[in-house]
């Protein structure tokens, strides 16, 4: 930890990081567990009780999460100039409503409604904007809280699958949505509100400018390639997050054998964000990113080749995943700085979250209509190109188009070399 606050901080003293990042890690296990994660456990039982389609009630989790998407600049924005604390308490009252709306939902339409409220708060309250809170905080020296915070979010399925399939057995799905709703008013927001520290307002911009998001000419090749890293690094995971079990099954093995191989990735995330925060930030967030996107693409190509124990293929996927969470969160705030980070993470998240969104029904289709083997084939050729996408930031960044900031001890940017 260093000694102050970085550049373009709050006064906030070092001291009170711990329960600020526990504070948010609470909250993000919950705001993921009650939204992404919900429809995993619920949506079976739900298409049982009500016979509405199970392709829609997924196709309304799509739908929230569009509006995630279209949301998540202006959430970015509002961070940048007021702070997250009230972004944040914000989005848990989404979700409540959202999650009530949803518990009381007498058809499909007002399902659907229901989802498109939950995912406004997704697109204000999950790891974006999180990440812009502890920036906004922490300016340049934030990147030990975000890596710190990913460690949090590994756990968000581990408890909350469990979680949703007990209140499940006993309450019914209703009563689980009622049940997340009072979580977020009874806990989320409290935590917020108590340990999440105000940050002192900016002005906003003159009129006719965007100083808040304005690039300059050589960072906004940066800016796009980061983008574009983002969005096939989002189509591969959320097919791999929602198909995984499929495509193992059609690889030969049982359910239950792909269940516990699947299991495999969670723990191998975990692994990998203990790595980076036993590293301390010695090294630049760039080196994060490329070893992410390069374990992901050995992950995938090996899974499509059939070449390694499928078992040893996903633990080195889900390292990789583990280290493009904090990659995502930390990288930008070193290239930009930290008075645009939340803004520009906040545009950086809509084409990703939209590709969120869709990419599973698209890979349904290709595997109904292709099989397991194309489908694995697309994702492999993805990685590879995530892996072509990181090299051509590197010539970037080398040449000067997104000069690195670094904070404090950080490294900069190696010219060659280990870092």
């Amino acid at each position: 930890m260093h000694a102050g606050p970085g550049r373009g901080t709050d006064p906030v003293s070092a001291p009170r990081r711990w329960p600020v990042i526990s504070a948010l890690g609470v909250t993000q296990i919950f705001a993921w567990g009650c939204s992404y994660y919900l429809l995993t456990v619920l949506g079976p039982s739900i298409a049982a009780e009500t016979g509405w389609p199970l392709a829609w009630i997924f196709g309304s989790l799509t739908a929230g999460m569009l509006a995630a998407g279209a949301v998540a600049p202006l959430a970015g924005r509002l961070i940048g100039r007021h702070g997250g604390r009230p972004v944040l308490a914000v989005s848990s009252g989404l979700f409540a409503a959202g999650l009530t709306l949803l518990a009381a939902a007498p058809n499909l339409p007002v399902f659907a409604l229901a989802w498109l409220v939950i995912g406004l708060g997704m697109g204000s309250g999950l790891y974006d904007a999180a990440f812009a809170t502890l920036g906004r905080l922490y300016g340049a020296d934030a990147r030990p809280s975000i890596t710190a915070l990913t460690l949090w979010g590994g756990f968000a399925s581990t408890v909350c699958w469990p979680l949703s399939a007990f209140l499940l057995a006993h309450l019914g799905w209703r009563g689980t949505c009622l049940t997340y709703a009072a979580l977020q008013v009874a806990l989320s927001v409290p935590l917020i509100l108590a340990l999440v520290p105000r940050a002192t307002p900016r002005p906003p911009p003159a009129p006719g400018t965007r100083a808040d998001v304005a690039l300059a000419a050589g960072e906004r090749s940066t800016f796009l390639v980061l983008a574009a890293v983002a969005t096939c690094t989002s189509v591969a995971t959320s097919v791999m997050s929602v198909h995984l079990l499929t495509l193992l099954q059609d690889r030969g093995l049982t359910l239950a054998a792909a269940v516990s191989l699947g299991t495999l990735i969670g723990p191998s995330q975990v692994g990998a964000r203990l790595l980076e925060v036993a590293n301390r930030s010695r090294h630049h967030p760039i080196w994060t990113l490329t070893a992410a996107v390069g374990l992901m693409a050995l992950g995938l190509v090996l899974l499509w080749g059939g070449l390694l124990a499928p078992g040893l293929v996903l633990v080195v996927y889900g390292a990789g995943n583990g280290l493009y969470s904090i990659a995502r969160g930390t990288l930008p705030l070193v290239l930009f700085g930290p008075e645009r980070y939340a803004a520009l993470l906040g545009r950086i998240a809509k084409p990703s979250l939209a590709a969120q969104a869709l990419a599973p029904s698209g890979a349904a289709w290709l595997i109904a209509h292709r099989g397991a083997d194309a489908t694995l084939a697309v994702l492999a050729v993805l990685a590879l190109l995530d892996v072509a996408l990181v090299a051509a930031l590197w010539r970037l960044l080398r040449r000067g188009a997104a000069p690195a900031r670094p904070a404090h001890d950080e490294k900069p940017l190696p010219q060659g070399g280990r870092g």
